[in-house]
């Protein structure tokens, strides 16, 4: 099995606002970039799409580790929120609709095929990956404010 490396952010102007979200998929030497942006979103949103569009991109079964500085995403498979939100009909523990389930429920779906591992980093520090993530997400919501 292919072992692939995602490193992933997603950032927003306002919260709600403009959005945008970059990931960096790492299979030996081969990299690859991508991006993309909403012009009505928030950043929990977009840290979520960044995996499910790198996850979505590949194209066989894989051991995969994607790092984010997005303890909403870590935090949601290393504490197995996901599983108490399924169990309580995509409910929270205050019994509230879960935020952003729609994209919680795709990148459950994105996973399903691969043995996925997710690793917290220090957002906007030294880790040259997670600040390449960062410029490619605001790139893509400034692009797509001024289109």
């Amino acid at each position: 099995m292919k072992e692939v490396t995602i490193y992933t952010d997603g950032a927003c102007s306002g919260n709600p606002g403009p959005g945008g979200w970059g990931a960096i998929l790492m299979y030996g030497e081969h990299q690859k970039e991508l991006s993309g942006a909403e012009k009505h979103t928030t950043n929990n949103r977009m840290e979520i799409r960044a995996v499910v569009e790198a996850l979505s991109r590949l194209k066989e079964p894989c051991r995969v580790k994607v790092y984010s500085d997005s303890a909403y995403v870590v935090n949601c498979f290393q504490q197995k929120w996901h599983v108490n939100w399924e169990k309580r009909g995509w409910k929270n523990s205050k019994n509230q609709p879960v935020e952003n389930q729609d994209l919680w429920k795709a990148l459950l779906e994105a996973m399903k095929p691969h043995q996925v591992e997710y690793i917290k980093v220090k957002g906007h520090s030294d880790n040259p990956w997670n600040n390449r993530c960062d410029e490619l997400a605001v790139r893509a919501y400034k692009q797509l404010a001024h289109s």
